[in-house]
Parts: structure tokens; C-alpha cells; sequence
């Protein structure tokens, strides 16, 4: 799999078999973060791993789930993340800012996920509180966002935007996801704009 077709095919997961994911997948995924582009070569991320059960478990309440569609968009009792990676920004190194530096960092994760076969959610929508009690995360350490993984248990659909992005799941449960043309987002030159 070349990173082209992993950029066009990964979809967000958000119903995940029970397996458990090796560790070596999962330092393989913080791996490729801690080298994402940093700015000014900072490297204010650092990452917990989250990969005991009961730890897994305190942690699921504590995050929001597809708000188009809730509750419906929320895993089911049995198909709930199996491990989650908290991406946190150290404001020992960087006072403020950094948020750029998780995006690429996340991104690589959900890359890697994909190629290893984990479904991955990225979820900005948390409970930081309860999440920073959970994992005993020091106050020097803003949490940006938490990654959800575990094997699919889903397959969502690519559909063209037809004026809404609003994601939807059909009778049979299949998640569907618009996505905008590539046409309507791309200006070559300068802006030039849609009317």
C-alpha cells in the first residue's frame, strides 16, 4: 500500500471488533508521530497508550461520538475502542500553540493505523478532566485529543457531497460519508470563487 492510497481510503471507525492490538503496532504508530513536522522543531507531543481494559473502559465515557448522528454514531456495548493513543502538548515546551504540531502527529497515527489494519477515530470532543484523572496526566500537560483504535467492525461509504456534509447511516446501519468534489476545493493560480 503506497501513502496516496492510504490518504484516499482510510475512513473514520467508529465500531471496532474485540481483538487486541499488539503494542509493537501501536509504538509503531507513536513512532511515526514523534517524526510528523514540528514547529520550529519543538516537539511539544507526547503520548499515552492506553491499552488496559479497565483504563480503556473508564475512558470511553469521557469522549463524544459522532455528533451528527448521536447516539446512534456511538460504539455499542461490544464494539468499543480496544486502545486509545491521548495526544498531549507539553507547555513545559511550547506556552501556547502546538496544535498543528498534534494535527501532523495524529495524522501520521491514523496513516500507520490504516496500513496495520486498525480503524482509528480521531475525537477532539473529550472530557479532558476526567480523561487527565483517568491517566494521572500532570497540569503542565494540555490534552489536544484522544485517538480511539481497535480492529473494524465497519465499513463506511465514500459519497459525493450533494450540498450537505452531514454523515448518515442507512437502513442497514452502513455509515455514509460525504465528501466534497475535488473541484470545489481546489484554486489553481489564485482564488477564484463558485458561485
Amino acid at each position: 500500500m503506497d501513502v496516496y492510497e492510504a490518504a484516499v481510503n482510510r475512513r473514520t471507525i467508529r465500531r471496532f471488533k474485540q481483538d487486541r492490538i499488539p503494542t509493537e503496532v501501536l509504538e509503531k504508530m507513536v513512532n511515526a508521530a514523534r517524526l510528523a513536522p514540528s514547529g520550529a522543531n519543538l516537539q511539544p507531543c507526547e503520548y499515552v497508550v492506553v491499552t488496559d481494559p479497565i483504563k480503556v473502559d473508564r475512558m470511553f465515557p469521557c469522549l463524544k461520538w459522532a455528533t451528527y448522528i448521536a447516539p446512534s454514531g456511538d460504539p455499542a456495548e461490544g464494539e468499543r475502542p480496544t486502545a486509545y493513543i491521548v495526544v498531549l502538548l507539553n507547555r513545559m515546551v511550547r506556552e501556547t500553540g502546538g496544535t498543528h504540531d498534534a494535527a501532523a502527529a495524529i495524522e501520521n497515527m491514523l496513516l500507520v493505523a490504516y496500513e496495520e489494519g486498525i480503524g482509528s477515530c480521531w475525537l477532539g470532543s473529550a472530557d479532558r478532566e476526567k480523561v487527565r484523572m483517568i491517566l494521572s496526566i500532570p497540569a503542565n500537560y494540555e490534552i489536544d485529543s484522544v485517538v480511539a483504535l481497535g480492529y473494524p467492525n465497519e465499513q463506511p461509504i465514500l459519497e459525493e457531497a450533494q450540498g450537505s456534509i452531514r454523515y448518515w447511516k442507512d437502513e442497514e446501519g452502513v455509515l455514509h460519508v460525504p465528501k466534497k468534489r475535488l473541484k470545489d476545493v481546489t484554486h489553481l493560480n489564485g482564488y477564484e470563487g463558485h458561485a
